[in-house]
């Protein structure tokens, strides 16, 4: 299946998904204009893979500010993380932002998969 390289923009994060190189990453800040039509591709993406997931993935969240809409379209696909088997999902934060350390144990409580908090 293709990768999908997206270069972050002001308002848009960085998104690397490429089963062959094992590089899973959502990075960097998430306001774009129209939320659903941005992530789009990314859950359809992710929807494919899941059918035939890697041995195991390591799925890394690099992400330094989301909006309230794209808070929603991160639960979306952590929802669809929930459903690859072996799957380790990474929520990284700076070590002096605590919204965003609060945020990713929020998701942690909601979604059915352990995700491991790294402080940086």
């Amino acid at each position: 299946m293709n990768p999908i390289i997206i270069s972050a923009t002001e308002d848009t994060p960085g998104i690397k998904l490429d089963a062959a190189s094992e590089v899973f990453e959502i990075s960097g800040r998430s306001l774009p204009e129209d939320v659903v039509k941005f992530y789009k591709p990314i859950l359809d993406w992710l929807d494919e893979y899941s059918n035939s997931p890697n041995s195991s993935t390591v799925f890394d969240f690099k992400l330094s500010y989301f909006n309230t809409a794209s808070s929603k379209i991160i639960l979306d696909i952590l929802m669809k993380l929930e459903k690859i088997s072996n799957i380790t999902i990474k929520w990284h934060y700076p070590s002096d932002d605590e919204d965003m350390m609060e945020a990713g144990e929020e998701y942690s409580d909601i979604v059915d998969v352990p995700i491991e908090m790294v402080e940086y």
